[in-house]
């Protein structure tokens, strides 16, 4: 008797943590979101995030994609993501990120951090930086094409 009553207790905890822990990433919000509760526009991930962890008491964060991406912006930038982008966020600033290259002319380099400033974004690659207006990332690239994958498509179709 006891036996049975110890196991039924155990399946009922394991079945509690399980509703629980699906409960919670229900209603976790996407790592788009979660970069816009800290006010930065979800168009600094490329689409298919497949997920992120944070812990909101030290900042620190990680972004999981499904494998590395890349692609160009406005004909000049070129962008790479790694799989896992990593980092410290608080309130209008990344920093300490990883996981993300912009080629510049020949060289990859690392951005290391962004900031918010009103409506600009100032991206750090350490020992210079470049200014963007928010508005340009309210949409979120695609791996392959960017921005641009209408028009990418339209030019394949027609060929």
């Amino acid at each position: 008797m006891a036996c049975t009553i110890s196991v039924i207790y155990l399946i009922s905890t394991t079945l509690v943590l399980c509703v629980s822990a699906n409960y919670n990433n229900i209603n976790q919000p996407s790592a788009y979101e979660a970069l816009e509760e800290y006010k930065f526009p979800a168009g600094l991930l490329p689409r298919g995030a497949t997920g992120y962890s944070l812990n909101r008491e030290t900042g620190e964060f990680s972004a999981y994609l499904n494998g590395s991406c890349s692609f160009t912006l406005e004909n000049s930038y070129e962008l790479r993501y790694k799989p896992v982008i990593k980092g410290v966020i608080s309130e209008g600033r990344l920093q300490k990120l990883s996981g993300v290259s912009v080629k510049v002319v020949v060289l990859w380099l690392n951005i290391v951090e962004v900031k918010r400033e009103n409506e600009n974004l100032e991206f750090s690659v350490g020992f210079t930086s470049a200014n963007f207006p928010v508005r340009n990332f309210k949409d979120c690239p695609q791996c392959g094409c960017g921005l641009d994958c209408d028009r990418l498509h339209k030019s394949w179709s027609s060929s």
